[in-house]
């Protein structure tokens, strides 16, 4: 499955570099998507069955590690590079690096036997496991209130703190080196505390909200927050991951199917009611619902969420 999924990015590369039509342009990026997703949801699963149990926290950390550094990297040098070879050419680039992804897998992974049919449960029995829909709800909030902000930093911080592109740039890069270290250090909390982590990695996004709005003309203090925010939530994918890995290990590639799927409603639906509040609101209502969907995250996980 991981080289099939493989595949599918590496094709999604070619049909939009040689796209004559906006039709062929959404087949790519439809399988993007399905490349995309079946990796996130394969995952955790996959990290149980290469490495020892003890160190899952820290191949998970890795492993989003990674896609921390390709976030920071993967815009800049593709804008860049299609200046210089016109865009098509960067997607050509990116597929002839999916093939090199795909021989790589094929001759660095072991062959990994399929879940057992009699282990299978469907959905709604998994859904009925203590905790797992707390923690499936608590995964939904996190991550809606992540993108009700996040997809509007930039007018937030240009219009409230006065940043121009450059100083925006700066900000961004200081999230995504941050994100990066937080992802790196994640498994020594994890390790300290599952519970702790989930809970205490929103409850100090929930601070940084309300800190922003009462404080974040102050270009310091929003540059502050923007870091603190991305080493934060970079707790969040490895740590709901591990609690997967950890409550769930019968059934991690349900799980896993089941955790992408909140995650991208979660990613659209916050990304929709930030905008929204934003246009109708005023500029610090989507700090104002990020802040408010962390919180309540933070006591979920806190009461009702059960982590080992």
């Amino acid at each position: 499955m991981v080289i099939l999924f493989s595949v599918l990015l590496t094709l999604s590369c070619l049909l939009v570099s040689f796209a004559e039509s906006f039709t062929l342009l959404l087949l790519g990026r439809a399988c993007l998507g399905l490349g995309l997703g079946g990796f996130w949801a394969m995952s955790a699963s996959l990290t149980m069955r290469l490495v020892p149990a003890r160190t899952v926290p820290k191949a998970l950390s890795v492993i989003f590690g990674a896609v921390s550094i390709a976030l920071v990297i993967a815009a800049p040098l593709g804008s860049f590079l299609g200046g210089i070879i016109g865009w098509r050419n960067v997607f050509n680039a990116a597929a002839v690096m999916g093939f090199l992804c795909i021989l790589w897998v094929w001759k660095a992974l072991p062959s990994l036997p399929g879940e057992a049919a009699h282990h299978k449960q469907n959905m709604f029995s998994l859904l009925k496991r203590p905790g797992v829909l707390a923690g499936m709800t608590a995964i939904f909030m996190a991550f809606a209130g992540q993108f009700a902000f996040f997809t509007y930093i930039r007018p937030v911080f240009m219009t409230m703190a006065g940043f121009d592109v450059d100083g925006l740039t700066l900000v961004l890069l200081s999230f995504g080196i941050a994100s990066f270290v937080g992802t790196s250090l994640s498994s020594q909390f994890l390790k300290r505390s599952l519970k702790v982590a989930l809970a205490g990695a929103p409850l100090v996004l929930a601070v940084s909200a309300v800190v922003l709005i009462l404080w974040g003309s102050d270009k310091w203090v929003a540059s502050a927050i923007a870091i603190i925010w991305g080493f934060a939530f970079a707790l969040v994918p490895v740590g709901w991951s591990t609690w997967i890995t950890r409550s769930l290990a019968d059934q991690a590639e349900k799980a896993g199917s089941i955790q992408v799927a909140v995650i991208q409603l979660a990613n659209t639906c916050g990304a929709a009611v930030g905008g929204v509040a934003l246009d109708h609101l005023g500029l610090t209502s989507p700090l104002v619902i990020s802040g408010t969907l962390m919180l309540l995250t933070a006591l979920l996980v806190a009461g009702k969420v059960k982590a080992k």
